[in-house]
């Protein structure tokens, strides 16, 4: 089956939808089903239409997006998407949040419950009687957004004849970069709140740091649980080092799958963006919501008229807390 010959033109970018999404509607994949075009997408039909090739012995060069006027509006999108593939690859985000809301703008405001003690126990309610209310409120203060990105340096000439392959792991690492700043970020946030006086709150105690000092942190959670420990390389070496952690079952999922599991059952997260004081307990199913605007973008009118010289790959997003009592900081 013939791929349909879009129109392409860089203007497809500026509309309120991704150029994916704006491919789909101009050449759904639904047409393809049965056919050996079935599983590409949008994107990837294009490619083909071109015969340009990411990878593999017979990938090719840079130069090949720019042999045409149309085949050049392709580019910006495959550096989007070599720089998601980076993020990906590293992002830790996942595993901490709780919900992720993506906006056309760069204001939001989050919402929160903030129950008192008498407000989390489900009492008896009489016959004709009042039920009892969770109060639900918009934050007092805007999330902060915060846009994060790279800058390409080059010139066409000095990339043109680079095999796509290996432009595309220079891309990922600005990826990776994206995704290392995006958990510190998410860490400050998780530590001092999001600007509506919601720092997490401290499990502090005294002696040494063992096993005791951290099922102390497992209790402060309730009613909440410790679904997640962030703590820093060290901090991750003294927990694995404890006589508890070594029991049979622990060592064989650790060692089985590599995942680092605690043996109370919290999933622990090794990053250099904690302190080697602290452990970060949370309730990733309740504590933090991740808010972005637009993914990845790049700026696509240099990547096409201009053939990278200096050009932007960004990601704004901020993140807002959702529930307080699901972050607690055991000081080590």
């Amino acid at each position: 089956m013939d791929i349909t010959q879009v129109r392409l033109e860089k203007g497809m970018y500026a509309l309120n939808k991704s150029f994916t999404e704006t491919l789909e509607a101009l050449d759904p994949s639904d047409r393809y089903a049965g056919t050996d075009l079935e599983g590409l997408d949008a994107f990837q039909r294009q490619l083909k239409r071109f015969d340009i090739r990411l990878t593999g012995p017979d990938g090719d060069a840079v130069e090949k997006f720019f042999q045409t006027a149309d085949s050049a509006v392709l580019f910006p999108e495959y550096v989007a998407r070599a720089v998601r593939q980076g993020v990906r690859e590293v992002d830790l985000i996942p595993q901490i949040t709780a919900a992720v809301t993506d906006i056309r703008g760069l204001d939001y405001r989050s919402i929160a419950s903030v129950p008192s003690d008498d407000d989390k126990s489900l009492k008896v309610t009489a016959e004709g009687a009042s039920i009892p209310q969770t109060r639900v409120t918009t934050q007092e203060n805007l999330i902060r957004l915060r846009k994060r990105g790279r800058m390409l340096v080059s010139s066409y000439e000095a990339i043109r004849g680079q095999r796509l392959d290996v432009f595309t792991v220079m891309l990922r690492q600005i990826g990776a970069y994206i995704a290392r700043t995006q958990l510190e970020d998410a860490v400050d946030v998780l530590l001092h709140g999001d600007g509506n006086h919601n720092a997490a709150e401290h499990v502090r105690g005294s002696g040494d740091f063992d096993y005791d000092k951290l099922l102390r942190l497992w209790a402060a959670m309730r009613p909440c649980e410790l679904t997640t420990m962030l703590v820093s390389p060290a901090t991750g070496l003294r927990i694995l080092s404890m006589d508890a952690f070594r029991d049979a079952a622990a060592g064989l999922n650790f060692h089985g799958t590599g995942r680092l599991v605690t043996p109370f059952g919290a999933e622990l997260i090794i990053s250099e963006a904690v302190d080697d004081e602290i452990v970060i307990g949370l309730d990733r199913r309740a504590a933090l919501e991740l808010v972005t605007s637009g993914g990845v973008v790049t700026e696509h009118d240099k990547l096409i008229d201009r053939q990278l010289t200096r050009t932007a790959v960004t990601a704004t997003y901020g993140f807002a807390k959702l529930t307080p009592d699901a972050v607690k900081v055991l000081e080590v």
